[in-house]
């Protein structure tokens, strides 16, 4: 009898150590609750014609997150005082359930009658479609205006490790740049101050002190890096200074300083 209770105990052990070690699937398939076509983008003015706009993915069971040009929100309504006037074309990106989509909705602004955040006018200038040029200030012999910096930290973006622009300046030392919101966020290059504009675009992230530049050069793109993304550390009307914290020429930071042409 204490055999048997034992052979049973045995038994039930295995069929448990089996059932355990057989794998759990889950049946759940991802399915689309609307097509791209039923995806509703709504865009709003306040007031109509303006510059404030309230963007919102309307229809429901659907994730993602909005392009807006100058940057993203990874929400389905997001509003933005955009710099821009015109007509500018705004994209979200989404999941249906088992695809993602994006689709586009065009707004037209009439007019800048919500003021932006101050550096967009320190950076551009008051008439944001002429824009404004920007330059080196180099002062002359001892003035700090492209140099080695401690890496890592904006705190430490002007103390000089080397002056560079003493002994050894960049190509581009006597060109400029030139940023305005003629129609987009334009951007463009000068070698020198006669030679022709390499062409490009930039993002101004005023939150988060960034300046991003787009397929062209920062002035003094020989201590720049190629993904075109700087520190802010100061930008008033009548001074520029951006950072890296980690150039690619050498790894260490690099200061560059700007005043307007």
């Amino acid at each position: 009898m204490k055999i048997n209770k034992i052979i049973y105990l045995l038994i039930a052990s295995f069929m448990l150590v089996f059932t355990a070690c057989d794998p759990i699937v889950d049946e759940a398939h991802l399915s689309d609750s609307t097509d791209v076509a039923g995806v509703q983008l709504v865009a709003t003015q306040s007031p109509p014609g303006g510059n404030k706009i309230t963007l919102k993915m309307a229809s429901p069971g659907i994730t993602g997150y909005w392009d807006y040009n100058l940057g993203t929100a990874l929400t389905n309504e997001v509003t933005v005082v955009y710099p821009i006037p015109g007509k500018s074309t705004f994209t979200y990106v989404g999941s249906l359930g088992s695809q993602f989509f994006t689709k586009k909705i065009d707004v037209q602004v009439d007019r800048l009658d919500t003021p932006l955040d101050q550096d967009w006018y320190d950076l551009v200038g008051k008439n944001t479609a002429t824009g404004k040029t920007w330059v080196f200030d180099n002062q002359g012999a001892g003035s700090l205006w492209w140099f080695m910096s401690p890496p890592g930290s904006a705190d430490g973006a002007m103390t000089a490790w080397w002056n560079a622009g003493d002994c050894c300046p960049p190509s581009d030392a006597n060109g400029k740049m030139h940023f305005d919101l003629n129609g987009a966020a334009n951007y463009n290059h000068y070698e020198t101050l006669t030679s022709p504009a390499e062409k490009g675009s930039f993002v101004l992230d005023p939150t988060n002190k960034k300046l991003i530049i787009k397929d062209s050069k920062m002035l003094g793109y020989a201590a720049g890096n190629k993904d075109g993304v700087y520190t802010i550390v100061t930008l008033t009307e009548t001074k520029l200074v951006l950072y890296l914290s980690n150039n690619e020429a050498n790894g260490t930071g690099w200061t560059f300083v700007f005043r307007p042409q």
